[in-house]
């Protein structure tokens, strides 16, 4: 009888191991399922496409069976920038039956992407997924990915981005209050006589062959009868932005590169025009909006106005935007026969100590540092009757490259008032 309880004992326990076997076989040739897909606590296998996933994501998807590493591949694991299907680069890897999927860079804010499985996924034992897409939103307001720097203001003069901090000594009376909705949150506020911010080494901002920047301006025009120098790199030797005492229009001033690698300044003026300037233009400006001045007074002064240039170096064509529309354009490939200007490759600083040096300022044309202007009362920093800047200023962000019109228009339906 104890013979047969051991043999009995051994033959259940062969049983149990057989069934475990086959459980566990079956397991392994189920065809391949998402489980769960998340990115830190967000699902983002939910209902709904979540709306809050940070830039930066990790996104952990688990599956019901071990994952094939090989075939854990970029052909069959993609993401897609929606508003221009881009391909966004991913590091893909492989533990048993979870796939952590990560961005090779940081994503735009406010961004809506695709994350993408294809039937060439497959389970360890050769078993296909069904393909699927999974959708979710970055958080914040929408922002195009790459730029260099960015200062949002908020209670500091940082760069939330990169390294261009001012020095303490850099930033002189200067407030921050309410921006222009809750989700801004706070605004640099400039008060027309001193407020000034400065960065050094704003050279090696400019010094590209394409570039972009863009920022949201809210003139003052109380007690104020002169025009505002809103942002200045040593003025025309690097680029500025200023808006005329009367309202009625603006320029940026920028320096660019020749081929000769030389330097040379251009205006890109803005004033209130009768027609629309579309023939090419003096000296190649090829399109100007035509507005009148009540239009442009409107735009620039004591509302909040958003700013974009870009400049592209292989194209050698320049664009101004107000409020997500093109305002003006110019094709340095349209300048005269023989102008230098048809050379240009890019921006590049252009200025000389002691008459200047490249400090980028906000509030003001140019740092304090430097002789240029230092004598004269509308243009010497410690005039107070110069064209100080008064309002506020708030997310200023510059690219080393082309931001486009479409990505320009959703930065402004994003963050506008």
């Amino acid at each position: 009888m104890k013979k047969q309880s051991v043999f009995f004992s051994i033959m259940m326990l062969a049983v149990i191991f057989l069934i475990g076997f086959n459980i566990c076989k079956k397991d392994e040739t189920e065809a391949l399922k998402l489980v769960s897909m998340e990115a830190g606590a967000i699902d983002l296998n939910a209902a709904s496409a979540p709306t809050n996933v940070p830039v930066n994501p990790s996104i952990v998807a688990t599956f019901n069976v071990n994952v094939d590493p090989a075939s854990a591949t970029s052909a069959n694991i993609t993401m897609e920038q929606d508003y221009d299907a881009a391909n966004i680069e991913l590091t893909i890897t492989v533990s048993g039956k979870t796939i952590t999927i990560e961005p090779v860079n940081s994503l735009g804010t406010g961004t809506l992407y695709k994350l993408s499985l294809g039937a060439g996924l497959m389970s360890k034992d050769g078993k296909a997924i069904t393909a699927l897409e999974r959708s979710f939103t970055t958080e914040g307001t929408f922002a195009p990915t790459g730029a260099i720097a960015h200062w949002t203001f908020e209670d500091n003069a940082n760069d939330v981005i990169g390294t261009w901090d001012p020095t303490a000594d850099g930033i002189v009376d200067i407030t921050y209050t309410d921006s222009r909705n809750a989700a801004a949150g706070k605004a640099a506020t400039f008060n027309g006589t001193t407020s000034i911010i400065e960065i050094l080494n704003g050279d090696q901002l400019i010094n590209t062959a394409n570039f972009s920047i863009s920022f949201w301006v809210k003139t003052n025009s109380t007690g104020i009868t002169h025009g505002h120098f809103v942002i200045g790199l040593g003025a025309f030797y690097g680029i500025e932005y200023e808006i005329y005492g009367g309202y009625d229009g603006g320029k940026f001033a920028v320096r660019y590169e020749l081929s000769s690698g030389e330097t040379a300044s251009e205006d890109m003026w803005f004033p209130s025009l009768a027609t629309d300037n579309t023939n090419g233009g003096w000296q190649g400006w090829d399109y100007a909006k035509s507005l009148t001045v009540d239009q442009m007074t409107a735009l620039l002064k004591d509302t909040w106005l958003n700013v974009v240039y870009t400049f592209n170096g292989t194209t050698r064509q320049g664009i101004l935007y107000y409020n997500g529309e093109k305002m003006k354009s110019f094709d340095f490939n349209l300048w005269p026969d023989g102008d230098a200007k048809r050379t240009v490759v890019g921006m590049k600083w252009g200025g000389v100590p002691p008459e200047e040096y490249s400090d980028l300022a906000f509030g003001f044309i140019k740092s304090r540092r430097g002789t240029l202007w230092e004598t004269e009362t509308w243009g010497g920093y410690t005039f107070p009757d110069a064209n100080h800047f008064k309002g506020q200023l708030d997310d200023i962000r510059i690219y080393h490259k082309v931001i486009t019109p479409t990505e320009i228009d959703l930065m402004y339906q994003s963050e506008k008032p």
